[in-house]
C-alpha cells in the first residue's frame, strides 16, 4: 500500500535534511506506526505521502500511485486526519462534512452517522468555530473517514481528548482496520502505538532507526521479568525474577511452591523504554 525508497527532503534545498535516506514498506491491511519525538520527521514524511510536499530525492508509491506523478484520483482512496484541526469555523459541524463530501468522486458516508460515531451529533448545527480543541479534533477525525479511505493517515488521533473519547477513537480505528483499511499512524504516544500497531518504525532526526512489530522489539531488546509479591514467614516480600536466567527461574518455582502468592505480573519493557534504548532520545 505504501513503498518509499531512499527519501531525502530539505526545507532549505541544501544538505540540511529533514529526512535522510528513509525507506520502508506498509502492507495492505496493516496498522503501521511512525513514531518519534517532535521534529523527528514524522510530519514531513506524511506530507510527502499525502502529496502535500513534493519528492526531492528518492521514490515512492501510495495506494498504487507514483508520488512523482500524482493523479488527483489518489485523494478518493486516502483519508487524512491532521493533528492541527483545519475545519471551517463559520460552518456548522454538519455543514463542514456536507461540503467536504462534495470534493470526492466516490460514494461517501452519511455525515450524520460520522458525527454520531465521534459523539458530535448533538452539536451538529453549531458552528465549528465555537468548538473546543478536542471537539474540532473529533470533527477532523470524522471528516477523514467520509470517503471510506482504503489508506488512512492519522496524525496524533487521540491528542487532547479525554480518556473516554480517546477510547472511542481507538475502537473506531480498530474496527476500520478489521474492515480492511490500511492505517499509517504518526504519533509520539507509545502506549497508543503498542495497542494499535502491527509494526512500528522509530524515526529520530530524520533517520529511520528500526522497523519491526512491538512484540519482536520487546523480545529482542527487553528483559523477560516477572514481579512476584508473596507472604513468607508471616511477612510480605517482593521479588523481581529474570526469566532468562535458569537460577532465577528455579527461584520462582521455589516461591510458588513454598510461599503464599498475592500478586504476579510480567514487567516487559515498554515501547518507550526500547525507543530510548535504540535511539538515545526521549519522546518530548
Amino acid at each position: 500500500m505504501i513503498q518509499v525508497d531512499h527519501l531525502n527532503y530539505s526545507y532549505t534545498k541544501d544538505k540540511n535534511y529533514a529526512l535522510k535516506d528513509v525507506s520502508f514498506k506498509v502492507e495492505e491491511g496493516e496498522v503501521f506506526g511512525f513514531l518519534g519525538p517532535s521534529g523527528a520527521g514524522k510530519s514531513t514524511t506524511q506530507g510527502i505521502l499525502t502529496g502535500l510536499l513534493p519528492i526531492q530525492e528518492g521514490n515512492g508509491s501510495v495506494a498504487g500511485y507514483d508520488l512523482r506523478k500524482l493523479d488527483r484520483k489518489i485523494f478518493n482512496r486516502i483519508g487524512v486526519s491532521f493533528e492541527q484541526s483545519n475545519v471551517y469555523g463559520k460552518l456548522t459541524a454538519l455543514e463542514n462534512l456536507e461540503f467536504y463530501r462534495k470534493l470526492f468522486d466516490v460514494e461517501t458516508m452519511n455525515p450524520l452517522d460520522l458525527l454520531k460515531m465521534v459523539g458530535l451529533d448533538e452539536v451538529k448545527n453549531k458552528r465549528a468555530g465555537t468548538f473546543s480543541k478536542g471537539m474540532k479534533h473529533r470533527l477532523t477525525f470524522a471528516r477523514s473517514m467520509i470517503n471510506n479511505p482504503s489508506l488512512w493517515f492519522l496524525d496524533e488521533p487521540t491528542t487532547g481528548l479525554d480518556p473516554a473519547i480517546a477510547g472511542i477513537i481507538k475502537d473506531i480505528i480498530k474496527e476500520k482496520n478489521k474492515e480492511g483499511t490500511t492505517v499509517f499512524l504518526t504519533t509520539h504516544n507509545m502506549i497508543i502505538a503498542d495497542e494499535l500497531c502491527d509494526r512500528v518504525g522509530f524515526i529520530v532526526d530524520g533517520e529511520l532507526k528500526v522497523v519491526d512489530s512491538p512484540r519482536n522489539l520487546k523480545l529482542q531488546y527487553g528483559k523477560k521479568l516477572v514481579q512476584v509479591e508473596y507472604i513468607e514467614n508471616g511477612g510480605p516480600k517482593t521479588a523481581m525474577i529474570d526469566l532468562s536466567q535458569e537460577k532465577e527461574r528455579l527461584m520462582l518455582n521455589d516461591i510458588i511452591r513454598s510461599a503464599q502468592i498475592e500478586m504476579m505480573h510480567t514487567k516487559e519493557a515498554t515501547l518507550e523504554e526500547i525507543f530510548i534504548k535504540l535511539t538515545g532520545r526521549g519522546l518530548v
